[in-house]
């Protein structure tokens, strides 16, 4: 931020967004009295961020007023959060304190301040460099953190709001430095997005997306972009055409809808494209047509019926795919989500995915939790509704456990945030929905504390199964129980749920110093058998390589036998000279009480520089980089730095969860004597010579090392990959364009190794 003085211009700028805010805040409020809280909140923000600028240049106050006009538009809160939104930034970036909002505000709306004031000062607060972190500031901070989650329990209209702030920033990112840009990015990707899906917000989490991807593979986002864009443009007579005969016919039998066209957005394409490991041709699904009706409340046909009742006009005029069918009608989503999803065969040969929803449905689909509190406030609910308050209670649980500390309770809400649901059946037929890999036993914990404590087997679809027996969708489960059964602790070594490891855990805890005893005794054993010394060195190593907090934790899980001590050598072994084993220990500081050292974030270095005095590097093998991708670099204590891909799931959990060991690292311009391991993966049809061909190519026309070459034939149609050095992607998108012209290959795309 900086400060001068506000030209005409620029009260100018500030007037008309304004303006934009108040006409759809008039829209949303009540009554004339909501609107005043609005206008007041505008003034106050106005004066407190008066002649502050953003890095752009442009007023501050244009931010939270685009805050609060996402709040109104797209998420559809009320004068309480539009106020908020708009309010949110003056205690942090003023001399205004939380009593000056509440005395002028009341207690609701400085409540919604300071939650957002709280979560800002912990993302913002990365750590000055220095050789011993604070403990007490961290468990400070951890405290911070888990407080502020708990705001989701208290008012989830403080995340509401703070998804509404992280999407205005991320549109403006670009004003960012690059260091700030992939924390914030991260950060996006790690927390915000699937807090947003989970919350129903799909619009919102659309867009991040999108821009998660523009900054992160930008080679990739512009080609997809460009390619959609063109084939819109081909295909949009089609569309137009494809849709004449649905209007028709549903007007005819007297439905009142709307149909929207809609195109996958790129990152829903590139994210088809990397977990199926194919090329953008083989995405059939690019196209969809929304069919929104209004429900008939009159009609003796449910909502539900009703759909249906649209879906078999429509395949009776055109050819369904059946495998495709989703019916998150009767089994929604866990967020609220409800629709009726089938893939039709156009005329013309093209496949386009329809979504049948109400009016309600699609309320709940783009504005997610917000509408169902505006349903739910009307005593109007639907089988979606009842999900998302399940999800809501679970969430609950997780947040005021006391035994949760702040960086587990990271990883819980992340997991339980990302977890894919099945949808299974009680006996009598009800339907419960539970993360997929959960075991029969946490369908038990699942249903009652008491019978999964009691549960001795299982009947999946009425056969006898164990307790760890797998569920997937469909299945129709009944727990056998005894009386006399308890919990054993080998249970929890199968175990998925949560839920089901905490009770399972509880029950334990009153002999848990005893079985902690027993651990502890039972590793000191073990390591005299095996000659190693029990020094704190080593037992650190073996904290880490376990992946536990505390030292009593991991003599309790060997006490319980969850860890096995069959590890020992080889983890030692491992952890001695692994910088997985510094990663680890540093992201578990927190209650180790371990202290290690913070970089500035800001550090740019070359990849493959030959100047002695710079840091050494590696490349991440968990995402192989190679000269021109987009990268990022985490910096060590020794002063190595490791570089992964943006775009790379590990760097984006470290980097969202510790953004002050990022450093801005840049490929050297001239690096042909460095070679980079790449795969490549190949599709097409098979003819005699076709190997010979593409090897001829790769090692006499490129002058490429492969190390490995796997392809094999059935019927007629190849495929398989090849393992191959290079010096750069530029060179690499050059040999697949060139692999990918000779005749029979039908697509070749860089894969993971």
């Amino acid at each position: 931020m900086s400060f001068s003085q506000f030209t005409e211009k620029d009260y100018e700028v500030i007037g008309q967004a304004y303006d934009k805010l108040y006409a759809s805040a008039e829209k949303r409020c009540a009554n004339a009295a909501e609107l005043e809280v609005v206008r007041r909140a505008f003034d106050f923000a106005n004066s407190a961020h008066s002649n502050v600028r953003r890095r752009s240049g442009e007023p501050y106050m244009l931010h939270p007023i685009a805050v609060a006009q996402i709040v109104v538009d797209d998420i559809g809160l009320g004068y309480k959060s539009i106020s908020a939104a708009l309010l949110h930034d003056v205690v942090e970036d003023t001399d205004y304190t939380i009593d000056d909002i509440r005395e002028h505000f009341g207690n609701k709306i400085a409540s919604l301040v300071d939650g957002l004031t709280k979560i800002k000062t912990v993302l913002d607060n990365e750590q000055k460099a220095r050789g011993v972190v604070d403990i007490t500031q961290q468990s400070l901070q951890a405290e911070n953190f888990k407080r502020i989650l708990l705001t989701m329990n208290d008012d989830v209209r403080v995340v509401l709001i703070k998804l509404a702030d992280r999407l205005h920033n991320c549109r403006t990112i670009e004003h960012m430095p690059e260091h700030k840009r992939d924390k914030i990015l991260s950060e996006t990707m790690f927390i915000f997005i699937p807090l947003a899906h989970r919350l129903g917000l799909y619009s919102i989490k659309s867009e991040l997306e999108n821009i998660w991807l523009r900054y992160n593979e930008p080679v990739a986002y512009e080609e997809i972009k460009a390619r959609i864009d063109l084939s819109v443009q081909e295909k949009g007579a089609e569309m137009a055409q494809f849709i004449i005969p649905i209007e028709e016919a549903l007007s005819k039998t007297g439905f009142k809808f709307e149909i929207k066209k809609r195109v996958k957005t790129p990152y829903s394409v590139w994210r088809k494209m990397q977990q199926k490991q194919i090329a953008f041709d083989e995405v059939y699904d690019l196209y969809a047509i929304r069919i929104i009706f209004d429900a008939n409340q009159n009609s003796p046909e449910s909502e539900r019926d009703q759909c249906y009742h649209i879906f078999s006009i429509i395949t009776g005029l055109y050819r369904y795919m059946p495998e495709r069918l989703r019916d998150w009608v009767k089994h929604p989503k866990s967020n609220g989500y409800e629709a009726l999803h089938c893939t039709l065969l156009s005329e013309s040969g093209v496949w386009v995915e329809v979504q049948i929803r109400t009016r309600r449905m699609d309320d709940i689909a783009e504005k997610g939790i917000a509408a169902h509190w505006m349903y739910k406030r009307h005593g109007y609910l639907g089988e979606g509704d009842y999900e998302m308050d399940a999800w809501l209670e679970r969430i609950k649980e997780i947040l005021v456990n006391p035994d949760v500390n702040a960086m587990e309770l990271l990883d819980i809400i992340h997991n339980d945030l990302t977890a894919t649901e099945i949808y299974v059946f009680t006996p009598k037929g009800d339907q419960r929905s539970i993360p997929k890999g959960a075991t029969a036993l946490d369908f038990a914990y699942l249903i009652h504390t008491e019978i999964g404590n009691k549960s001795i087997a299982a009947k999946v679809n009425q056969r006898l199964v164990t307790l760890s027996h797998v569920l997937k969708t469909g299945d129709k489960v009944e727990i056998i129980t005894a009386e006399d059964a308890k919990p054993q602790p080998e249970w929890l070594k199968f175990l998925t749920t949560r839920r089901a490891r905490t009770l399972v855990m509880d029950y334990f805890k009153a002999q848990r110093k005893q079985t902690a005893d027993f651990g502890k005794k039972t590793l000191e054993n073990t390591l005299v058998s095996l000659g190693i010394e029990n020094d704190e060195r080593n037992l650190q190593r073996l904290q880490a390589a376990y992946g536990v907090d505390t030292r009593e934790e991991m003599y309790y899980g060997i006490g319980l036998g969850n860890l096995s001590l069959d590890q020992v050598p080889e983890a030692l072994k491992k952890q001695s000279g692994s910088r997985l084993a510094w990663l680890r220990r540093a992201l578990r500081m927190e209650d180790a009480g371990q202290a290690t050292e913070t970089h500035p974030a800001a550090e740019t270095f070359i990849i493959g520089s030959s100047d002695p005095d710079g840091p050494r590097f590696s490349i991440a093998s968990c995402c192989n980089p190679i000269p021109g991708d987009p990268v990022v670099g985490f910096k060590a204590p020794d002063g190595s730095v490791t570089v992964h891909k943006k775009a790379c799931p590990v760097a984006e959990s470290i980097a969202a969860m510790h953004g002050d060991w990022v450093v801005v690292p840049k490929w050297l311009e001239q690096a042909e004597d460095n070679s980079f391991l790449v795969r490549i993966t190949l599709k097409g049809l098979d003819r005699v010579g076709m190997l010979n061909e593409i090897s001829r190519y790769l090692s006499l026309v490129m002058g490429v090392n492969m190390r490995r070459l796997s392809l094999q034939a059935d019927g007629g149609v190849f495929e398989g990959y090849i393992d191959l050095y290079v010096q750069s992607r530029d060179i690499l998108n050059q040999m697949i364009k060139k692999l990918s012209a000779i005749e029979g290959i039908e697509s070749v795309i860089r894969t993971e190794l």
